[in-house]
């Protein structure tokens, strides 16, 4: 049996005739830019993860560097980002002129240890920038009493958490904004690139579409130095579809992680996800941990069945921070480099397909 660890061509079959109708309404109409179809879906996806704006970007990346230079941020600060996790952040934190300084994060939900970031603050640190990574919200509540306690900003990476809750709040709600991810795989994607900024504040999102649209709210209004970066139509559109059903598939996502974490955790020497019951996980990764990881890799290929891993290198150690650091300054970023592996879940897999993973997983020695 071969399967993928993400099959995308099930899902628009599920939903193809919905799609592909929308889609050509948008040909039809020929508005491929902007329009009332993103700004129902930015109102819709305010409104389904309960904060007041949504502005519809290119991609997370540019929601990060807009957030980021909106709020001013640049040459001569610092930003604290988790040494574990997608690298975007530091990029863009980089990128902004300002310095990523790097923070280990903690085991059981892999985002920032506030024991770790506390330590890094100095009098130029501006921002903190947590990520809710593989679909559980972080320890975020800690992280915001920090960030409230330094008088520091609190920027979200939300790219892999859509519609995740904690104490009846959602991604979004901690911080000054969040960012946003509808690249393919996400819980929510789009048919290529698109992200999205969600915000409470009033005149924070009003700056950040500006930025986001070259410094103004309407063609030839340039009210401060700006940028391209748009969530088209054709984007919109597909994503508008989705949301009527991204609900059970996130059911359907939980369902199968509660099964293969019944037989995993059960096997010595494997790590299941922690998962308080009393928030939503909306596993856009299942991730355990073995320190047989790249064995127990092998053997999955070998069988069919493929498998990642999120991620490969903490973000201090990659070539393109250069930063010098070493493994012993990030214990458990680097254990989790040697550990982790993203197993297949999406809402499409069969009961046979998962029999399978958990078959194969339960033989390995």
């Amino acid at each position: 049996m071969e399967i993928p660890f993400l099959d995308l061509k099930r899902q628009y079959l599920s939903i193809k005739q919905e799609v592909d109708a929308a889609i050509q309404s948008v040909i039809d109409e020929h508005r491929f830019v902007g329009g009332e179809v993103v700004s129902s879906f930015e109102k819709s996806f305010a409104k389904a993860h309960k904060v007041k704006h949504c502005i519809g970007v290119g991609n997370a990346t540019d929601a990060l560097f807009v957030i980021l230079k909106s709020l001013g941020i640049g040459n001569g600060d610092e930003v604290i980002v988790p040494a574990h996790g997608w690298l975007s952040a530091a990029e863009m934190v980089a990128l902004s002129g300002a310095t990523p300084v790097f923070a280990d994060v903690e085991l059981k939900r892999f985002g920032l240890n506030p024991k770790s970031v506390e330590e890094k603050i100095t009098a130029r640190t501006k921002a903190i920038i947590p990520i809710h990574l593989y679909g559980q919200i972080c320890e975020i509540e800690a992280l915001a009493e920090l960030a409230k306690k330094h008088h520091l900003y609190l920027i979200e990476d939300a790219a892999q958490a859509h519609f995740a809750e904690k104490s009846n709040s959602m991604v979004g709600s901690w911080g000054i904004a969040s960012a946003i991810s509808f690249y393919p795989s996400k819980i929510l994607g789009a048919f290529g690139d698109g992200g999205a900024i969600l915000t409470n504040d009033d005149i924070f999102a009003k700056q950040c579409r500006m930025v986001a649209n070259h410094g103004g709210l309407s063609k030839n209004d340039h009210q401060v130095k700006g940028m391209n970066s748009r969530l088209d139509t054709l984007q919109a559109t597909v994503l508008n579809v989705k949301l009527n059903h991204v609900e059970k598939w996130i059911e359907a996502r939980n369902r199968i992680a509660k099964r293969y974490s019944e037989v995993f955790a059960a096997i010595e020497g494997i790590i299941t996800p922690e998962v308080n019951e009393t928030e939503t996980h909306n596993f856009h990764i299942y991730c355990i941990r073995t320190k047989k990881r790249d064995a127990l890799k092998a053997h999955l290929q070998n069988a069919g069945i493929s498998t990642e891993i999120h991620y490969p290198l903490a973000s201090p150690l990659t070539p393109a921070f250069n930063s010098n650091d070493r493994p012993e300054n990030f214990p458990n970023s680097f254990q989790l480099q040697n550990e982790v592996l993203s197993l297949p879940i999406y809402p499409e897999l069969t009961e046979a397909e998962i029999g399978y993973v958990i078959e194969k997983v339960k033989e390995f020695k």
